[in-house]
């Protein structure tokens, strides 16, 4: 039996887990439909661009999480440090403490990438620009902040397949932990 979702906002973490597990190929309607339960004419009726429009969509609402729980704080940030060590608790947070794979890297990574494009760069450009920003007002040139935001994504990032290719949660716990030392104590 179909249940019942109110608007599409409602189904987009469903839609969410099914890329995030099967990327946006594996992503067949018959699994979205068993994951939101949902039929495929209230999924068309939902998302009349298909397949591409939820994963759209999916990918502005992650863009839109990370916009509110890390961008935007690490730029408003008063304190920088703290701004950068909330950043940490939040991406802990968001990929529950390793056990959630990228769905933007998942993406970046697949056949689709070039359908996707703006939105993987802007995903990443974005943490990067804003990291940057932080540690910027934490007194480093603007190229060494770039530098240092860019290496603290890639160990994020390169951490979340670790912990998955070795199934253990605590890579990405010792990575975060390095890389949040790295920044800090380079202040």
């Amino acid at each position: 039996m179909a249940r019942v979702i109110a608007e599409r906002a409602d189904v987009l973490p469903q839609l969410a887990e099914v890329f995030r597990a099967h990327g946006y190929e594996g992503a067949t309607l018959a699994l979205i439909s068993e994951a939101t339960g949902l039929g495929k004419g209230s999924l068309y009726n939902f998302f009349p661009g298909g397949k591409e429009q939820m994963a759209r969509e999916v990918l502005a609402a992650v863009d839109g999480w990370f916009a509110d729980r890390i961008y935007t704080p690490l730029r408003a940030a008063a304190d920088p440090a703290a701004g950068i060590a909330a950043m940490f608790a939040s991406v802990d947070d968001y990929f529950r403490s390793g056990q959630r794979v990228c769905l933007v890297g998942v993406v970046a990574l697949g056949a689709a990438r070039d359908l996707f494009a703006d939105a993987v760069k802007g995903y990443f450009a974005g943490w990067i620009e804003a990291l940057a920003a932080a540690l910027r007002k934490l007194g480093h040139d603007k190229t060494v902040a770039r530098q240092m935001a860019e290496q603290t994504v890639l160990a994020i990032q390169g951490a979340l397949v670790l912990t998955r290719a070795l199934d253990d949660t605590k890579v990405f716990t010792r990575a975060l932990a390095a890389a949040r030392a790295r920044l800090l104590s380079e202040k």
